[in-house]
C-alpha cells in the first residue's frame, strides 16, 4: 500500500497534490451538506467557491501584469480554495464584499506585500487577519469540524509526507499540543476532553499540514523549519493573549512568517537566459544572466517558474538544484529532458534570450560541511550530480582542498555530465572521482571506469576508510532511498548521510 502511495506522490508535483487534496475536502464537504451534517447549505459552498475562484483568478491575472512576473497557475486556485473552507459560505448578498476581499487581499499580498519579489507573509492569512481588523469579518475555519476531520488528516499527512516536513508538522503540534493542554488543564478541563478539542474540534491539523507548510514562507533549512513550527504552534493556543487581544490561527501564521522572513534568503530572480548548452543528447544546461552577486550555498536549490500557455498537470513550477558555484557570474540548472517531457520543461526548452524565468525559494541543508577536515564522499545518480558540480567549482574557485570520493553512475557514457569541473578537481584538489555504467551491452572499448550499480562490495574497494567519512546522495528517489539503505547496512551512522531532497519531487 506504501508502495502505491509512493508511487503517486512521485508523480505528482507539491502543489499539484494540495490542489487535489483541496478539491476533496470541499467535494467531501457538498457531499456532507446534502446530508445535513454541516450547517450551510451546498449551494452556498459552492457559489462562494466560484466567486472565490473567480476573484482570485481576476485579480491574479491582473496583478501578474502589472508587476510583470509569470503568474503561478495552481496559485490561485490554492489560495482560493484555502479561503472557502475557512470562511464560511454566503447567507446573504452582503457575505459577497467579504469574500471579495479575501480573495483581492490574498492575490494582492503575493505581489504587493513582497520584498524583493519574496512573499513575507502567507496570503490567506493576512488577508483574512486585514478583512477581520478592517471589516470586522473573521474566518470561521469551518473546516475544523468532527466531520471533516478523516478527510482532512488522509489529504493534510499525504502532504506532509510528500514534501517531507514532518519536522515542521511535528515541533508545531508538540508546541501546540503543550501549550493548549496545559491552559486546559489549569481550567479544569480533563485530559482527554483536551486533546479532543486540539484534535477534533479546531483546525489544527488543516492548519499545521496546509497552511503552515506552504513553502514559501518557510524557511530553508531543518534547523530552522522546527523553530518556526515550534512558534506558531506556542501562539495558536487560543488562551494566549496581551491584554484582550487573542491570538488567532492567522494572526499566530503571521508573526511566524516573521521570524522565517528574517531567517531566510531574501530575493526573488527574475532572470534572462544567457545560452543553453546541450551535454548529452538528453541533458541541458541553462545558463542565466545575473546582475549582482548571488547569496546561496553550494548544494542548494531553488523554484523556477515558466509561464505558459495550457500547462498540464504538473503546473508551471519546478524545483532544480543550482549546477553553478556562488563563485560565477552566472547561475546555472542542469535539466534532464525524457520523452514525452511535460509542458514546463518543453516551454524551458523553448526560452529564448528575450523570455523571463522567474527564481526563488532558495532553501536546502544539501551543502558542504563547516568542518573542512571532514572526509567527504558523493554518490550521484544520473542529473542527481548537478550539486556536486556547483560543490567542487566552490571548491576550485576558492581553492579549497578537501577529501572527497565522487562515485558517479550513469546507465552509458554519453549520460556523464561535467567531467571537466570534476577532471580538473582531480588534478588542483586531488578529487577521487570513480565512474561506473549500469547498461553492460554499450560499454565503450576503451572505457577505463567501473561496471554495475554501485553497491556495498565498490565503496569497500574505492574507499577503504568509508567508516570515517559523511556520505551525499543525490539522484531519483529510489536511487536515494536504496542507496541510504544500503550505507545504513555497511554500518555508516544516520547522521552521517545527507540526502538531497526538496519539493520539486517533480
Amino acid at each position: 500500500m506504501m508502495k502505491f502511495i509512493d508511487e503517486i506522490l512521485n508523480n505528482t508535483t507539491m502543489y499539484r497534490l494540495v490542489l487535489y487534496v483541496l478539491i476533496a475536502l470541499l467535494g467531501y464537504a457538498v457531499v456532507i451538506s446534502f446530508m445535513g451534517l454541516l450547517p450551510f447549505s451546498p449551494y452556498a459552498l459552492l457559489f462562494s467557491t466560484a466567486f472565490l475562484l473567480f476573484i482570485g483568478w481576476a485579480s491574479n491575472t491582473v496583478f501578474a501584469s502589472v508587476f510583470e512576473t509569470p503568474p503561478n497557475v495552481e496559485s490561485f486556485y490554492i489560495s482560493a480554495l484555502i479561503l472557502a473552507l475557512i470562511i464560511s459560505p454566503i447567507r446573504s448578498l452582503s457575505d459577497l464584499s467579504f469574500l471579495f476581499w479575501a480573495a483581492v487581499l490574498t492575490m494582492a499580498s503575493k505581489f504587493i506585500l513582497a520584498l524583493h519579489k519574496k512573499h513575507i507573509f502567507n496570503p490567506v492569512a493576512l488577508a483574512v487577519f486585514v478583512t477581520s481588523v478592517t471589516i470586522g469579518q473573521s474566518a470561521s475555519w469551518w473546516v475544523g469540524t468532527a466531520i471533516m476531520l478523516p478527510v482532512v488528516v488522509i489529504g493534510g499527512l499525504l502532504v506532509v509526507r510528500k514534501i517531507r516536513r514532518a519536522d515542521l508538522f511535528g515541533s508545531f503540534t508538540v508546541a501546540a499540543l503543550i501549550t493548549i493542554g496545559i491552559a486546559n488543564l489549569l481550567h479544569g478541563v480533563s485530559l482527554v476532553t483536551s486533546i479532543q478539542r486540539i484534535f477534533v474540534n479546531s483546525p489544527l491539523v488543516f492548519f499545521a499540514t496546509i497552511m503552515l507548510t506552504e513553502p514559501l514562507t518557510t524557511p530553508p533549512t531543518k534547523g530552522l523549519r522546527i523553530w518556526y513550527g515550534a512558534i506558531v504552534g506556542f501562539l495558536f493556543s487560543p488562551q494566549i493573549h496581551l491584554s484582550n487581544l487573542y491570538t488567532t490561527p492567522e494572526s499566530a501564521l503571521l508573526i511566524g512568517n516573521l521570524f522565517s522572513y528574517a531567517v531566510s534568503p531574501k530575493e526573488k530572480l527574475l532572470l534572462m537566459l544567457k545560452e543553453k548548452i546541450q551535454l548529452t543528447p538528453n541533458i541541458y544546461d541553462f545558463v542565466f544572466a545575473i546582475n549582482k552577486p548571488a547569496h546561496y550555498e553550494p548544494g542548494q536549490y531553488m523554484e523556477w517558474t515558466v509561464g505558459h500557455a495550457s500547462p498540464d498537470d504538473r503546473g508551471n513550477r519546478r524545483y532544480f538544484t543550482l549546477a553553478s558555484s556562488p563563485t560565477e557570474n552566472t547561475m546555472r540548472i542542469g535539466v534532464r529532458f525524457n520523452n514525452p517531457s511535460s509542458s514546463f520543461k518543453r516551454s524551458l526548452l523553448n526560452l529564448t534570450s528575450d523570455t523571463k524565468i522567474l527564481a526563488g525559494q532558495l532553501a536546502g541543508d544539501f551543502t558542504l560541511p563547516r568542518n573542512a577536515n571532514q572526509k567527504l564522499v558523493f554518490i550521484a545518480g544520473g542529473i542527481g550530480v548537478t550539486p556536486y558540480r556547483s560543490m567542487v567549482k566552490y571548491l576550485l574557485d576558492s581553492n579549497q582542498k578537501r577529501s572527497i570520493v565522487l562515485l558517479y553512475t550513469n546507465k552509458t557514457a554519453s549520460e556523464i555530465v561535467y567531467a571537466d569541473v570534476f577532471k580538473s578537481a582531480e588534478s588542483a584538489l586531488g578529487m577521487k572521482t570513480v565512474y561506473t555504467l549500469t547498461d553492460v551491452t554499450q560499454i565503450p572499448p576503451d572505457w577505463q571506469g567501473r561496471r554495475g550499480r554501485i553497491d556495498a562490495a565498490m565503496i569497500q574497494t574505492e574507499i577503504p576508510d568509508y567508516r570515517e567519512r559523511m556520505f551525499y546522495l543525490s539522484g531519483p528517489n529510489a536511487f536515494v532511498t536504496a542507496g541510504e539503505k544500503m550505507l545504513r547496512d555497511l554500518g555508516v551512522p544516520g547522521d552521517h548521510i545527507k540526502t538531497d531532497f526538496f519539493p520539486g519531487f517533480a
